[in-house]
């Protein structure tokens, strides 16, 4: 969880999140300075003994195969947010260029 400077709370929530049963993979969206890029963390939800839900990245036997279809879907879901965003930076790219060009003055006219 991130603060800001006047103490409310900021929440960073994942860009998608796959679930089975109690289990989830979430799809966080990250920065860098080459653009967007995704990371996703699996876990499996529990109960504790005071009735809390919990998460765990600690797997039994009987999840791993749900944990493998996990991360294939996963995968696949970064991959279409991947080209999403470089289709929507496309997009805004060719707006900027198409604004800068139409909002130049025009060349003056050399008097002869």
């Amino acid at each position: 969880m991130d603060r800001d400077n006047d103490n409310s709370t900021v929440t960073n929530k994942p860009a998608d999140v796959i679930r089975d049963t109690n289990l989830k993979a979430s799809i966080w969206r990250n920065e860098s300075e080459t653009g967007p890029f995704y990371a996703t963390t699996i876990t499996r939800t529990y109960k504790d003994r005071d009735g809390e839900y919990r998460d765990t990245n600690s797997f039994v036997a009987g999840d791993l195969l749900k944990v493998a279809e996990l991360a294939r879907k996963a995968y696949e879901r970064t991959n279409e947010l991947s080209r999403d965003g470089r289709d929507q930076s496309a997009r805004e790219a060719f707006r900027e260029r198409r604004e800068t060009s139409t909002n130049r003055t025009p060349k003056r006219e050399i008097e002869r």
